[in-house]
């Protein structure tokens, strides 16, 4: 089957101005150099993404998108297509974060639409799951990702997982001085990757890599 590549990925949020954004985007290129066996993936907001794509080109780094509709186009003021990513330059697409879905009332089955469009346009989706503190608090962790993965993968159809990335992204770990430890981080990863066996079979879930998508610290 092959050893996963891994992957690190910036999203880099509603920050930056244009200026500190091409400074950024061409010191982390400048300090990644020639790094071998991981995908290092930039998300800045869609405005920096053709400039940014043209800095990194020629290097290891790899272009991502914050967000995406599903709809190719359309009037949907203020959204973006898959296809006006791809033609930026962008190859990875976060779907499904967490401030997606409490901040602007995305749910699992239009995140489910978003990540078949992602998939038959050619972008890589980095799907997000992950509970909230009180579903962790009340034991619900394991039943809460379980849901979204059912309902976000929906009528999606897999043979192979290099073609998508999860990221467990415990909500309770993000911007909140909290961290998850190992232990609980890979105690999700390690059901999420037996979901995917179940679900896909031994080869999609041996592929797919599976982020941690909380804060963390250096150690």
């Amino acid at each position: 089957m092959g050893k996963r590549v891994l992957i690190v990925a910036g999203n880099w949020k509603m920050f930056k101005t244009y200026a500190e954004a091409l400074e950024l985007a061409r010191q982390i290129k400048y300090r990644v150099g020639s790094l071998k066996g991981v995908d290092v993936v930039l998300c800045p907001p869609f405005p920096y993404l053709i400039k940014i794509s043209e800095i990194i080109k020629e290097s290891m780094l790899k272009l991502g998108a914050q967000n995406m509709h599903f709809q190719d186009e359309g009037a949907y003021t203020g959204e973006v297509s898959a296809k006006m990513l791809l033609t930026s330059g962008a190859h990875f697409v976060i779907l499904g974060h967490s401030e997606r879905r409490e901040q602007f009332g995305e749910t699992d089955e239009m995140i489910n639409q978003k990540v078949k469009k992602a998939l038959s346009s050619g972008l890589i989706p980095i799907l997000c799951v992950g509970e909230k503190i009180e579903e962790r608090r009340a034991g619900r962790t394991l039943e809460v990702v379980s849901n979204q993965l059912e309902q976000c993968f929906k009528g999606i159809e897999l043979s192979d997982g290099k073609r998508l990335v999860l990221a467990y992204e415990p909500v309770w770990a993000i911007g909140t001085g909290l961290n998850a430890t190992a232990e609980q981080a890979e105690e999700v990863q390690g059901f999420i990757r037996e979901w995917l066996k179940n679900r896909y079979g031994a080869k999609v879930s041996e592929e797919m890599r599976i982020q941690y998508g909380g804060s963390l610290k250096p150690e």
